[in-house]
């Protein structure tokens, strides 16, 4: 499922440029104050609940001083005794500005049946002076109501208020806490319409119990703190910080432009250029990013390194057409002389020309032949745990190349022998070398073998002739050879520089006192 909705979502994914999402990121960014705003709602029933917590502390502390005031209560013990864990049962909070039901603004009381209760009266003496110094600070209404719903401290004292919702179940034994729209808002802030709460006020009714009765009831009502008036107050810093924020986001467009996309994308007009064959490699930009400044270099160095593979292919197909040319043409002359004279052409002649043709078609098929050599070597691609041990390689190989007239000698390894090539690539160039230093007229090859905690070096010198001061530059070059007419090929150097290539090795001609020395450096296998 997950598949097909990716699989969907690409095949209907617009062409976005990179300035635009860099843009549009930027810009989400900048906006997030904005639309956290929305979480401001939250937070708006956060500080409701809050408002309603304390006003759930006020009514439990001055319900409890009520209780102990009481006209008749017992007197409190002269020592606090032992409270139960069990007793300490904190009240949650009910409202929700999400969910619960705002109800209208609180009616006024109607006209009671009979006057207060006497003790409520009396009670109301002793705990206004509590109520008037918690008011202060609170800044919440407090009513007092007898046992009927009386208005004994108040507006409206005297009058009933028992049938509000509230008020009949906290003469029930429980407290609880209503919204309902607040008569006398009046909108002060221009922010204000955003708010929920703000026309709102939250109306907890608390039970006074003494002596396991209910007794009276503590109505207390406040509006919940003010959301946007902070807002609203601090309107200028907020807007020089949206300004700060905009400003911040143009310096950090103009910033990515130089830094990203214009680097992008003159690179990318670099590459339609150099694909077309006629453009220059660009300067890396200064004010361009890290990443982007070492993608220019690696561009440099591809189209360097395709510059060179261009020249080469060139040159090796210039070169393959000169080596193909000259048997080519020595048959076609073969042939074009026997359709013309061949019926008055000798046995001998006829023979001579029939030579002629097979072996220029037998150097052909050498050189087919090594091409595909070449061509495998340049595509090699040994494994990641092709490892060849030199002291197992080296003793088979010298064994397997010496004969009576040649003889190969492999001086023991100074260190650990164990090279990160394949043993393929090791037979086929030594192999190599070797044949070259017999058709040279050596009679000895030694190979000496030096390690280091990089690399391996073996060294091959013979005895034979050497290379020519003025072959020494061409010697790795293909089809260049000193003995075209033995049948060389001019291919099995390259092809051994190419294998050693794919194993990340390398082979150089080194000086000699005598003879020919190679030298052929191996990563140490790990």
């Amino acid at each position: 499922m997950i598949g097909a909705a990716k699989a969907w979502a690409k095949r209907r994914w617009p062409a976005l440029r990179l300035r635009t999402i860099l843009f549009s990121v930027l810009l989400l960014t900048a906006a997030l104050p904005g639309v956290s705003a929305i979480g401001l709602r939250l937070y708006e029933n956060t500080l409701v609940r809050q408002t309603e917590a304390e006003l759930m502390a006020q009514g439990a502390a001055l319900a409890s001083a009520a209780a102990a005031l009481w006209p008749g209560a017992p007197a409190p013990p002269p020592a606090p005794a032992p409270v139960a864990a069990v007793d300490y049962r904190p009240e949650p909070t009910t409202v929700d500005l999400r969910t619960s039901p705002i109800l209208p603004e609180r009616p006024p009381a109607v006209r009671a049946a009979g006057p207060p209760d006497p003790a409520a009266v009396s009670l109301d003496a002793r705990l206004w002076p509590i109520i008037r110094g918690t008011t202060r600070t609170t800044l919440a209404s407090v009513v007092l109501l007898d046992r009927r719903g009386i208005v004994v401290r108040g507006p409206d004292v005297g009058g009933d208020l028992s049938a509000l919702p509230e008020v009949r179940q906290a003469l029930a034994g429980q407290p609880m806490t209503t919204l309902r729209r607040n008569g006398d808002y009046r909108s002060r802030y221009a922010f204000e319409w955003l708010s929920r709460a703000s026309d709102l006020r939250l109306h907890h009714a608390r039970p006074i119990v003494a002596g396991g009765q209910v007794v009276g009831v503590l109505l207390l009502s406040r509006s919940p703190r003010a959301l946007f008036r902070g807002l609203y107050e601090d309107r200028g810093k907020i807007a020089l910080g949206v300004v700060a924020i905009f400003g911040l986001l143009v310096v950090m467009s103009g910033l990515i432009s130089r830094g990203v996309t214009r680097p992008v994308e003159g690179l990318s007009a670099a590459a339609r250029e150099v694909a077309a064959g006629h453009g220059a490699i660009p300067e890396t930009p200064p004010t361009a990013a890290v990443e982007i400044r070492q993608l220019y270099e690696d561009f440099r160095i591809m189209a360097e390194a395709i510059d060179r593979r261009s020249r080469y292919l060139r040159d090796f197909a210039a070169a393959v057409s000169h080596e193909f040319k000259t048997p080519l043409a020595g048959i076609q002359g073969a042939v074009e002389l026997m359709e013309d004279h061949g019926d008055n052409m000798s046995p001998q002649d006829r023979r001579r020309f029939l030579h002629n043709i097979a072996a220029a078609s037998e150097r052909l098929s050498r050189l087919v032949s090594r091409l595909l050599d070449l061509a495998r070597a340049d595509m090699a691609k040994p494994g990641e745990h092709d490892v060849a041990d030199l002291a197992e390689v080296l003793p088979r190989l010298a064994d397997g190349l010496s004969d009576a007239r040649f003889r190969v000698e492999a001086a023991p390894a100074a260190g650990p022998g164990r090279v990160a090539a394949p043993a393929a690539t090791l037979e086929a160039v030594i192999t190599a070398l070797a044949d070259n230093s017999r058709r040279a007229g050596a009679s000895r090859l030694v190979v000496s073998v030096e390690s280091s905690a990089e690399a391996v070096r073996l060294t091959l010198a013979d005895d034979g002739e050497g290379v020519p001061a003025g072959d020494r530059e061409r010697l790795f070059e293909p089809f260049f050879t000193s003995r075209r007419a033995e049948g060389g090929t001019g291919l099995g150097l390259p092809i051994a520089r190419s294998l050693l290539a794919a194993s990340h090795a390398s082979i150089v001609l080194v000086d000699s006192p005598t003879g020919a020395a190679f030298r052929i450096v191996l990563p140490r296998a790990p």
